[in-house]
């Protein structure tokens, strides 16, 4: 795992993870986006992680908004119950590469490392 960008923040982005995502975010052609992280019901352990583009105007009062270089994450606060302090990187590999979530509230998680049991 790479360095944190910003560990002050309730959730943190690698530098690798902030790039890619940034890359994405190019690609979609909209500058108005943020990152929205969450939790739902389901998967294989309890819970699985969301994680979309969205448009900065649908942030509301129930959301936590994190800074990174100008790049906004947001996170509704009952999910950030279960992610604070989370830490999603980015990897290149052929195997096992992508998004990367390490949640120290995660009690389970499952081999595809996608979902997870608080």
């Amino acid at each position: 795992m790479t360095q944190a960008v910003m560990s002050n923040n309730g959730i943190q982005l690698t530098e690798n993870a902030l790039k890619h995502v940034l890359m994405l975010r190019q690609q979609q052609g909209n500058e108005n986006l943020c990152l929205r992280v969450g939790v739902r019901q389901g998967g294989c352990s309890g819970m699985s992680y969301l994680m979309d583009f969205e448009n900065l105007n649908n942030v509301t009062e129930h959301d936590e908004v994190f800074d990174y270089e100008g790049f906004k994450l947001v996170c509704d606060r009952k999910s950030l119950l279960y992610l604070y302090g989370l830490v999603l990187d980015y990897s290149n590999a052929m195997i096992g590469g992508g998004f990367q979530f390490t949640n120290p509230n995660a009690n389970q998680t499952c081999g595809c490392g996608k979902s997870f049991a608080a």
